[in-house]
């Protein structure tokens, strides 16, 4: 039997493609990340805004035609589409075999079998209560690997989705997650990217005290290079975990926030904790403690009730705070949220219009901050060597695998994948990448 998966959407779902892949290997069959000439492909989407679900009908749609085409036997869709559209997407997308629900990703064996019996399953287990600690089969670059550590979430954002197609937050046991780490590290893993839908609630479904930064101590005690934070909620954070944080040499200065807007008014009508005044002491205690550091967050513009002043008022807040890295999306109205039946809708025209200005304004911090990079040296992960570019491509601590922008860097000798060299860096191309050389 060859089983093929394809992955969609975040890395916490990548996470959980990696532990189906794990236990079809376990069966025996072959494992692949080519649909064609497989007997199975399951594809695990995203469902969370329009495109997401645009982008898995997509793919569904490829996959079909490779079964029309003779390439490709059966087709099982797991993940947040098909939970979230359970009873609608046999119906309308009857090329599907079989699905999958988020809480039955443990399940796959048994519906490979069963569309390879000709049956048609439908897994759909409790998604408050799931085998997280599995075995994976680590499909990232071998120096770089993902660490969940917690599923679900309780923050139940008015325009968010996740909570009804994830369940409530679990974490993980620490014992579970300290040995995933070791076998990581002792794999040749280098960075490890510790994630979950909100990291910074670690624990406190156990007993309401947080317990990230324990987990992070006992973490930077195992032979990891880079240990890298994605996602921080505003309202969790405490001196315990900031002293955490900037004290630990291998826990990475750059900080994933998410905060989607700063407006009091806005953030209430998102159900977000918090204030403005709050966000800006907050990212003024971190920046004043933790030397080099680069926030990244999540802004969405086109809200409802979201006026010219308001969005104005975020404009603001980006110039003045200066956070280097920001993802701007479009308010998505997803059915199902309490923000999509808001009263004071924004015209999808406005909202899209809002985003340009607020990428455009953005692009020009990025811009400040790679001048002021010029003549400086840094640590980068090489990630190998760019045909196209003519040289080698990596990352440093300010960018996150995926999400953020490269480094392009000469060398006079031979840099394998996953060595960190230190680059003197000399300019900026167009795409905005910095370039540079390896200090000999």
């Amino acid at each position: 039997m060859k089983v093929a998966f394809v992955s969609l959407g975040c890395a916490k779902n990548l996470v959980n493609t990696e532990q189906m892949m794990a236990l079809c290997r376990k069966e025996g069959w072959t494992v692949t990340g080519e649909p064609s000439g497989a007997d199975v492909a399951v594809l695990n989407t995203c469902g969370f805004i329009e495109g997401a679900k645009s982008e898995a009908i997509s793919n569904i749609l490829e996959l079909a035609q490779l079964k029309t085409d003779g390439q490709l036997k059966k087709l099982l869709v797991a993940g947040c589409l098909t939970q979230r559209y359970r009873d609608e997407i046999m119906e309308e997308l009857p090329e599907i075999d079989g699905m999958m629900g988020t809480g039955s990703y443990t399940d796959v064996v048994e519906a490979v079998k069963a569309v390879m019996d000709g049956d048609t399953p439908t897994y759909f287990g409790d998604i408050h209560h799931t085998m997280e600690d599995g075995e994976r089969m680590v499909s990232t670059p071998g120096y770089t690997a993902y660490l969940k550590i917690a599923e679900g979430c309780d923050n139940c954002c008015s325009f968010c989705i996740i909570p009804r197609l994830r369940g409530r937050y679990r974490s993980r046991s620490m014992e579970s997650l300290l040995a995933e780490a070791k076998g990581l590290a002792e794999s040749g893993v280098q960075e490890l990217i510790v994630i979950a839908q909100d990291i910074t609630r670690y624990g406190t479904d156990w007993d309401g005290k947080r317990h990230l930064a324990e987990l992070l101590k006992e973490l930077c005690r195992l032979p990891f290079h880079w240990i890298r934070l994605h996602y921080l909620y505003p309202d969790e954070f405490d001196d315990t975990l900031i002293h955490t944080i900037a004290s630990q040499p291998k826990i990475l200065p750059y900080l994933d926030i998410p905060i989607q807007h700063c407006n009091d008014d806005i953030l209430k009508r998102m159900n977000r904790r918090g204030t403005k005044a709050e966000i800006m002491d907050l990212f003024a205690k971190l920046r004043a403690q933790v030397p080099g550091l680069v926030l990244r967050t999540s802004l969405i513009c086109g809200l409802p009730g979201e006026g010219e002043a308001e969005f104005e008022e975020l404009c603001d807040f980006l110039r003045v705070t200066g956070i280097e890295r920001a993802g701007v999306f479009q308010f998505s109205p997803e059915e199902g949220t309490a923000a999509a039946v808001m009263p004071d809708q924004v015209p999808a025209d406005v909202a899209a219009r809002r985003v340009e200005l607020l990428v455009d304004l953005q692009s020009r911090v990025m811009d400040e901050y790679n001048e002021k990079r010029l003549g400086s040296v840094m640590e980068i992960l090489c990630e190998g060597f760019d045909s196209e570019a003519g040289c080698y491509a990596g990352r440093s601590y300010a960018d996150s695998p995926d999400i953020d922008g490269r480094v392009l860097f000469t060398a006079a000798g031979l840099v394998p994948a996953g060595e960190f060299v230190n680059v003197r860096i000399t300019s900026v191309t167009d795409d905005g990448d910095l370039m540079g050389e390896v200090e000999e």
